[in-house]
């Protein structure tokens, strides 16, 4: 019997999970990507300027031994092993991650202030969780939740904690006893606490390279955009004028772009996949002349007058993505359609960016900025608003119906870390193979 003709949709990480996966059935996918390079956002770039970014922050930290084992295979072996180390700039202060363990150092009165409130919480009738924003409450008290979360939640997620539910939350926020809050009020050198410790990095060329043992799994057309699906008919047609079948699809195109795209969908389908919330992000990646710009991997900053919302340093990760001695920072400003719209270029945020590098201290006037690049991403983070759960559950059981598999951050629309993304498309390509069986 002749192999199924399973089409994936998209490069990323999930895509080539599929691709992965379908190898172990001898089957090559036929990939189509609308970039002319592969990866999504997995991908990474080099300037002229000899300056390596990723496309948003991208580190492996899995603790699953089988993921571990195929992204070191699939470097060579040849990978850097970091202990993270993380910070936060709050007005002047640069506490340590997560802020609610590290409060020595900030102003007396807010920390005597933050403790009161998370000792009366303690101690108060439970409350009753219907959002982000009562969980916050309830973990931490008043004046840290404010100054602190929630802050960052509008700049992150650029909608209030009480407009997001806790469906994301998992191990991404810790909620500390008081014996923790007090050693870290009291200690410069509390206890480091948090989901990462150790995280891997390949040593050269850019994360992208974790993909280098998957791309031969497939069959790659790049350049492809992708206009609209018949899942009667099974047919794929493209903006180039190409018209292909499949058997079985897996796709990891985002949403709220995929279900437009097909034939037949009911109107309230569609619509309920506009209703799903992303943050689009421009990024700001800067070179300059000086490797010693920050001991940290990674700073949240939480001040609305500071234009970035989250600094990465990818000269931390690998010496090798910059020339030698110099450093580089990449800077994340945060808009979404739904509640912050972005208007204008990515190239407006440059200047910005700059300045406030030099406000807080990252960059001094006497540095040679060497690169300075920005770039937009439609598509960033999901938001976990209080619309997603059920919007979402009519989206993917129509997908369902039709025999869409979806994966990755988009497809599954979830908080996605890497080595989820690439079992997310694992489980995609299952999917698809399944399809088959009960199609025959």
């Amino acid at each position: 019997m002749s192999s199924p003709n399973i089409v994936v949709l998209g490069s990323g990480m999930a895509g080539y999970g599929a691709a992965h996966r379908l190898s172990k059935e001898g089957i090559k996918p036929v990939m189509y990507d609308k970039n002319s390079y592969y990866g999504g956002h997995t991908t990474s770039i080099t300037y002229e300027t000899g300056f390596t970014f990723d496309v948003g922050p991208h580190i492996s930290f899995t603790k699953d031994a089988r993921i571990q084992e195929i992204f070191a295979e699939s470097v060579g072996g040849k990978y850097e092993t970091i202990q993270i180390h993380l910070n936060n700039y709050w007005k002047g202060h640069w506490p340590l991650h997560p802020v609610q363990l590290h409060l020595h150092g900030l102003p007396d009165e807010l920390v005597v202030k933050v403790v009161n409130d998370f000792v009366e919480e303690r101690y108060a009738p439970e409350r009753k969780i219907n959002n982000y924003g009562d969980w916050l409450y309830a973990s931490f008290g008043k004046t840290f939740a404010e100054a602190f979360p929630m802050q960052y939640t509008r700049k992150y997620h650029t909608t209030p904690a009480e407009n997001m539910s806790t469906d994301w939350l998992g191990p991404r926020i810790y909620r500390p006893n008081l014996d923790e809050v007090l050693r870290g009020m009291l200690s410069p050198t509390a206890a480091h606490v948090h989901y990462i410790t150790h995280f891997r990095y390949p040593s050269a060329a850019g994360f992208v390279n974790y993909l280098n043992k998957f791309l031969p799994m497939g069959n790659l057309k790049m350049g492809h955009k992708l206009v609209s699906i018949n899942p009667k008919t099974r047919e794929l047609k493209f903006e180039n004028g190409l018209v292909t079948s499949y058997d079985g699809l897996v796709s990891s195109v985002p949403l709220p772009d995929l279900l437009p795209m097909i034939t037949g969908a009911p109107k309230d389908v569609v619509d309920a996949s506009q209703r799903l919330a992303c943050t689009t992000c421009v990024l700001v990646n800067v070179g300059i002349n000086r490797a010693d710009i920050s001991k940290a991997h990674m700073t949240y900053f939480y001040d609305e007058d500071i234009c970035f919302t989250r600094l990465g340093f990818p000269t931390m990760l690998s010496e090798k993505n910059a020339p030698e001695g110099c450093g580089s920072i990449q800077a994340e400003v945060y808009f979404s359609k739904k509640y912050k719209p972005f208007t204008g270029n990515a190239d407006d945020y440059i200047e910005p960016v700059i300045r406030d590098l030099k406000k807080v201290g990252l960059v001094r006037e006497d540095d040679k900025i060497m690169s300075k690049k920005a770039m937009l991403l439609p598509y960033a983070n999901v938001i976990f608003d209080l619309e997603r759960k059920d919007a979402l559950k009519t989206v993917h059981g129509y997908l369902d119906e039709i025999g869409i598999a979806y994966c990755g951050r988009y497809g599954d629309w979830g908080y996605m870390w890497t080595d989820e993304s690439f079992i997310s498309g694992e489980r995609a390509a299952e999917t698809a193979l399944s399809n088959q069986l009960v199609s025959k």
